[in-house]
């Protein structure tokens, strides 16, 4: 079905090779998940099979790329529109209507669908993706949550045989991610419609692919096979994976499901721990100070009430906000940005309306990574972007890239941002944010695009604020990341505050939102791999046979 022959590929200002030399063939009905560090290669490599690289991308492109015979050398992108469908990483970027229902209908029109027929699809796609809800509303009022399920039915009514997604659970909650993946695979199962999917977050995707691809450092592919096989080895692996390994499961587990046949033993040695003891604690310094404070918030979307008579007040700790797509969390953090005024109530940051600071006034108080890293990068170069930061913050020079240089150590320093992937655009925008020190860092999805080993960098940076003195807030869907950073949690549903209380306890209150170590373990409270290990190894110093 898809065939690449020594696929090579560089992008025009750069001697990096981004495809080096790939051999692989995809067959027909297979839905693939493709893996690899940040940077690897996934995004391009994706693109690559509808045409956009080289065709849109520029560079430098060697050998060939077809599907069902016709070659993306020849094909520009327009001419496989009803053979492949692809959803980038910033669905927000292919929209071309106003509405969601029109953006569905968009390219069938295009394709010249009968009125009937499109009618029809529409609605089986409304239906198929839970989008009945928000048929009418305007696609500016969406969460990216939302956004990213709209952009996957737009090209689910085009009926392609192959379906290429870039990161396509990366801005939804666990419960729709799970929803949309079981939807993918019944097209794999029941159309026979084949899908490639790039996902750093493996611990969603795993239970339902059937073969992995796995991308090395250097532009190829290193190995390629069932999921199994490939997460034996696997520098990339989620915490499920790396819990069997700790516990040395054979054969390794792909679901919760197999995972808790397996977990029976483990949980009787852990079951005279408290998992408490073995979480990794840090000194954080002004957890008794107010930060923050919301009183009655209410803000409003074109009559849609993102947050409703909201109270809230934030301390010197990591709190995670989390909740179902839609939920308010990106528009709490707009609020205490100053980004977003409420219609109602009072919000103060350091005693202070933040939608009355100053730049100046501001940049010092609050710093906000939005979910679109690439609203706060405009210069030309990663190295020119880091300069700048410097410069505006009134930082010692080389600050920004500092900081960089340890979220990602192999950014490309000479390369523009648009030409970076999700994740190192992520980790840009991350440093430029963090270097300037605000006492209130707000966090909008921070792990979009990020690999388990970046995400880990971030971690000790976010522990390293706390310890002195700052208060960071994270909205995000990232429950293993969660589980690993976060002190406090609160879930908003609907605009308004669901639970709130230590992390340990919020997240584990509901299965949609806990870690996979949790439901394994379950009922016992443990959330890491980190916590089982250092649990099994004082086990073992003491007496393997007292666990």
């Amino acid at each position: 079905m898809i065939r690449f022959d020594g696929v090579t590929f560089s992008y025009a200002d750069s001697s990096q090779l981004v495809l080096n030399n790939v051999n692989l063939q995809i067959s027909d009905g297979e839905f693939c998940v493709v893996v690899g560090p940040t940077g690897s290669g996934k995004s391009t490599f994706l693109r690559a099979i509808n045409g956009l690289v080289p065709h849109a991308t520029g560079g430098n492109f060697a050998g060939d790329v077809t599907v069902e015979g016709r070659s993306t050398r020849v094909n520009p992108p327009r001419e496989l529109a009803d053979l492949v469908g692809f959803v980038g990483q910033n669905p927000a970027a292919s929209f071309v209507t106003d509405v969601v229902e029109d953006e569905l209908a968009y390219t069938m029109e295009n394709l010249g669908v009968a009125p009937i027929v499109m009618r029809r699809r529409v609605e089986d796609t409304l239906d198929l993706l839970g989008l009945h809800g928000i048929r009418h509303r305007s696609l500016r009022t969406l969460s990216g949550g939302q956004q990213q399920r709209v952009a996957i039915g737009a090209v689910l009514t085009a009926l392609p045989r192959v379906l290429v997604l870039d990161e396509p659970t990366s801005a939804l909650d666990p419960v729709a991610a799970e929803e949309v993946l079981s939807t993918l695979a019944r097209l794999v199962h029941d159309v026979g419609l084949s899908v490639l999917v790039a996902e750093h977050r493996l611990e969603r995707v795993l239970p339902f692919c059937d073969r992995v691809i796995l991308l090395g450092g250097n532009g190829g592919v290193v190995k390629s096979g069932l999921p199994s096989e490939i997460m034996l080895s696997s520098p990339v692996a989620p915490p499920l994976i790396e819990l069997a390994r700790v516990a040395h499961w054979d054969p390794l587990p792909m679901s919760i499901r197999d995972a808790r046949r397996l977990s029976v033993g483990l949980r009787e040695r852990l079951g005279k721990l408290d998992p408490q003891q073995f979480h990794r604690q840090r000194a954080a310094t002004n957890v008794e100070v107010t930060f923050a404070t919301l009183r009655r918030v209410s803000v409003t979307y074109e009559n849609v009430e993102a947050l409703r008579e909201l109270d809230l007040e934030l301390y010197g700790e990591v709190t995670a906000v989390m909740g179902r797509n839609g939920s308010g969390k990106s528009t709490l953090l707009n609020v205490l940005a100053g980004a977003r005024r409420p219609v109602r109530g009072i919000a103060l940051v350091a005693g202070a309306d933040p939608s009355k600071l100053t730049p100046r006034q501001l940049i010092s108080r609050v710093g906000l990574v939005p979910q679109d890293a690439q609203l706060l990068l405009y210069c030309d170069s990663v190295e020119s972007e880091c300069a700048a930061a410097d410069k505006e913050g009134h930082l010692a020079v080389g600050t920004t890239i500092g900081l960089l240089q340890r979220l990602n150590s192999e950014m490309p320093m000479t390369q523009h941002p648009r030409d970076l992937s999700e994740g190192q655009r992520l980790t840009l925008a991350l440093s430029v944010v963090l270097a300037h020190g605000a006492s209130l860092i707000l966090l909008d999805e921070p792990t979009r695009g990020l690999d388990y080993a970046s995400k880990a960098r971030l971690e000790v940076i976010i522990h390293e604020l706390i310890g002195t003195g700052h208060c960071v807030v994270i909205a995000t869907h990232d429950v293993e990341f969660v589980a690993r950073v976060a002190d406090r949690a609160i879930v908003l549903a609907d605009g308004e505050i669901v639970g709130d209380g230590p992390a340990r306890e919020v997240v584990c209150h509901s299965s949609a939102f806990s870690p996979q170590v949790a439901k394994v373990l379950a009922p016992q409270l443990w959330l890491t791999v980190n916590e089982v290990s250092a649990a099994l190894a004082i086990g073992t110093e003491r007496d393997p046979g007292d666990l």
